[in-house]
């Protein structure tokens, strides 16, 4: 099974700064997932919430702060004063990053009411060809179906995963019309029975946001693929249960 960081090492480090990017390679996991939004002046930046307020020292909608204005902000000291001055990274020095430290990258474009999706992909698009990112190391994500439809006409050779909170019932549907690669949803929403039809239909089954290995062993069973966790040394350091293998 393959246990990916949440946000970087949510539990540890700032979410969504290259830190916590590092920190995932430092625990030799594959996978890190992150957040992708537009600043005002259209840039791709690595931030999840529709405000600064609760990750930053500053106020505002991030969609309506330039580049400038969030680079100016410290990400980090609301955390731990030991990670004073950590920015909000652009998508292009987050694809460095994982590019630098071969990892592999759960991207997911984070879409808010009165969100431009289609600027959104379209600079997406833009910095992963700038990059020349690798498509096997890459799975696109959103809750916003529309957005994922875009990916597949912008993105097409990346893979495609769409999200939920519990599985809809037209999964298969949507899934479908994605030519999806994945299934994501919230492992308190899923059943055993979706999980199976999940795998039997052929895609890869990811879970968030698994923090108690405990509490997901059934999982495991079901046939899920990815746990993503805000505390993956959690799994990896779990003496009842071989999480990695």
């Amino acid at each position: 099974m393959i246990i990916a960081g949440h946000r970087g090492v949510k539990s540890v480090c700032p979410e969504n700064t290259l830190v916590g990017i590092a920190k995932v390679a430092e625990l030799s996991l594959p996978w890190v997932e992150i957040d992708v939004q537009l600043s005002a002046d259209g840039v791709p930046v690595i931030i999840h919430d529709r405000t600064v307020n609760r990750c930053s020292n500053g106020r505002g909608k991030v969609g309506e702060l330039t580049l400038e204005q969030l680079r100016e902000l410290d990400a980090g000291s609301w955390f731990d004063a030991a990670f004073a001055n950590e920015r909000i990274p652009t998508l292009a020095e987050a694809l460095a990053l994982c590019q630098q430290l071969k990892l592999k990258l759960n991207l997911e474009l984070k879409v808010y009411r009165g969100d431009n999706v289609e600027a959104l992909c379209r600079a997406v698009a833009q910095q992963l060809a700038d990059c020349q990112f690798a498509s096997a190391d890459l799975v696109l994500s959103s809750f916003e179906h529309q957005a994922m439809l875009l990916a597949k006409q912008l993105m097409p050779h990346y893979l495609r995963g769409q999200l939920w909170e519990g599985v809809p019932r037209n999964w298969q549907a949507q899934l479908q019309a994605l030519d999806a690669y994945s299934a994501h949803c919230d492992w308190t929403h899923l059943s055993e029975a979706e999980a199976r039809a999940i795998k039997q239909a052929g895609y890869q089954l990811y879970c968030y946001t698994a923090n108690e290995p405990a509490k997901v062993r059934a999982h495991h069973q079901w046939g899920v693929d990815m746990l993503i966790s805000d505390s993956p040394q959690a799994f990896i350091n779990d003496r009842e249960h071989d999480w990695l293998a």
